[in-house]
């Protein structure tokens, strides 16, 4: 776990600055901060506008009487792909832009699903249901 940890405080702030100044020596500073920005802006957009969906789902569903579990993985997801948006940096928005896109939050929650059944058969999970 610590090492998790060193790397995503350690190691993906210095591949971004190295990235960063990588580009800047292409495009130029300035360009690159725009890019930055652009990116940023564009994240945030889109944050709010799959956040004002699933909030929709996620109230019919309710309204309905449906558990709104699909909604919920994805409304936590969309939280995540914000703050993920907010660290400045290339990689970091590009993912959050990936979890974001409907299409790739899709394909990341099937990941996970799956991450989380081989946890479950392992023993490393016990799900207790309630009646």
């Amino acid at each position: 776990m610590l090492l998790k940890l060193f790397l995503c405080f350690t190691l993906i702030p210095v591949i971004e600055l190295y990235l960063l100044i990588k580009i800047g020596t292409v495009i130029g500073g300035f360009n690159t901060i725009l890019l930055v920005l652009l990116t940023g802006f564009l994240g945030a957009w889109l944050a709010r506008i799959e956040g004002m969906n699933t909030m929709m789902k996620l109230r019919t569903n309710i309204s309905q009487g449906l558990m709104p579990a699909e909604e919920l993985i994805d409304a936590v997801i969309i939280f995540v792909a914000g703050v993920v948006l907010i660290t400045p940096g290339l990689i970091t928005d590009i993912s959050g832009l990936l979890l974001l896109w409907p299409v790739t939050r899709i394909k990341f929650k099937q990941f996970l699903r799956k991450k989380f059944d081989e946890m479950q058969l392992q023993g490393n999970i016990n799900i207790t249901r309630f009646h």
